[in-house]
């Protein structure tokens, strides 16, 4: 199956701007409704409420005649859909207009390889998971093929659970580095190196092609993003994320910082003391070794398999070697994420994957740690949140930057669909 790293969302040529609608960009007359429709659709998607067809030629400063045929190309195309009579609009005077919603017959497959599971949803325009296959299996050391070959066995099962979901795309989050040709470099916790994945994942059916991307640049999209195309209240943020080890995301205006070559976030290996415990990455004090999940486990002396959950129950019930390794994990997570603040000036610090079961039990020191460390903390102090539990967040973001680049340009889906209408020798 052809495989392919896709540029981030973020990097489409209509890029979402905090209010959710494309900036404007230069094109020639051809392009000028392409864009349109761009601008449209992303405006009914960032709406809180329902938007009618005035509002949307009020948002992107069109006729209403233009919006009106704009729109009507994107409920022919399935990207928009007309709800109800004034569904989630208050009453007002005059004649109300029709709530236009996201379409919920597009979708997008996201899928998941980790330490510990392989998983494939289908989300729909509308944020809705239609489908959601989930194996657990600890794939530490695992061999890439039959990894690879199970994930598609559920995709396919994953696809057949919404027949009623016409699937634009797909993508694969994976805990590790990836080149821009779709080659996984490096995967540490699952032991894989040098992974021709396009040459190892089966076909899936009517996707010509999967894109791949990093699992926590991925996991941290549904925390920017309430939903496809609606922002969330968090746009600026470091995400963390990982089951064994740990992954990061920095997340600006609602975007990932990808770096030159798309391997920024890696906080897991920010150094927190260079001569603490050697890495699987080759280097030493890596806050992977102070706070993933299995340093965690051995540190409050359990076997490295044991849940960061059970470590957490543990701690809280007055277990001194558990307590031990979560203030250790604490004072990591405040050493190395006081430097990403430093240098990134993020607001949020969002604590996902195995690290959310820990929550409120490290809170405290890391945020004495940021106090003292941060340079800005005399002024405003960086707040620590935990993520939603979401064991399949990447998959879900995976799906959601497929749709976005749907709705980041439209317009070959909208002339596909005109073309299938035509009859052949028509």
């Amino acid at each position: 199956m052809k495989l392919i790293r896709r540029p981030g969302y973020g990097q489409d040529v209509s890029r979402p701007t905090r209010g959710g609608a494309p900036s404007p960009v230069a094109v020639d007359a051809g392009g000028v409704r392409a864009v349109n429709l761009a601008r449209v659709l992303s405006a009914a998607l960032a709406c809180p409420t329902p938007p009618t067809r005035a509002d949307l030629a009020l948002a992107t400063a069109t006729t209403r005649a233009t919006a009106a045929r704009l729109v009507d190309d994107l409920l022919a195309g399935g990207l928009l859909e007309e709800l109800g009579a004034q569904a989630g609009r208050p009453r007002g005077p005059g004649r109300p207009g029709t709530p236009l919603g996201p379409g919920s017959t597009l979708g997008a497959l996201g899928l998941q390889v980790d330490v510990d599971r392989v998983a494939a949803v289908v989300v729909d325009l509308t944020g809705a998971v239609r489908a959601e296959r989930v194996e657990d299996d600890d794939l530490r050391g695992s061999r890439p093929a039959p990894v690879l070959r199970r994930l598609a066995r559920l995709a396919h099962r994953a696809l057949a659970d919404a027949p009623d979901v016409l699937v634009v795309g797909a993508r694969l989050a994976l805990p590790g580095i990836v080149a821009d040709d779709g080659v996984l470099l490096r995967a540490p916790n699952l032991g894989w190196s040098d992974v021709p994945v396009a040459e190892l994942l089966p076909d899936l059916p009517g996707l010509a092609a999967v894109a791949v991307g990093n699992e926590a640049e991925l996991a941290a999209v549904p925390i920017s993003f309430a939903a496809p195309g609606r922002p969330g209240t968090h746009r600026d943020f470091v995400y963390l994320s990982g089951s064994t080890g740990i992954g990061g995301a920095v997340v600006l205006d609602g975007h990932p910082v990808r770096g030159r070559h798309g391997w920024a976030g890696e906080v897991g290996h920010v150094t927190v003391d260079p001569a603490g415990p050697a890495c699987a990455c080759g280097s030493t004090g890596c806050l992977e070794q102070y706070a993933g999940a299995r340093a965690l486990a051995a540190a409050a002396g359990l076997p490295e398999t044991t849940r960061t959950s059970e470590v957490a129950r543990r701690a809280t019930a007055g277990d001194a070697r558990a307590r031990e390794a979560v203030e250790r994990a604490a004072a990591g997570l405040g050493i190395a994420l006081s430097a990403v603040v430093n240098v990134l000036d993020v607001p949020v610090i969002v604590l996902g994957g195995h690290l959310r079961e820990l929550g409120e039990l490290v809170r405290p020191t890391l945020e004495r740690t940021l106090g003292r460390r941060v340079l800005s903390a005399a002024w405003v102090t960086p707040v620590v949140e935990v993520a939603p539990e979401r064991p399949v967040a990447a998959a879900l973001g995976a799906a959601y930057v497929e749709l976005h680049r749907l709705v980041a340009d439209p317009g070959p889906w909208l002339e596909g669909r005109t073309a299938a209408a035509v009859p052949s020798g028509g």
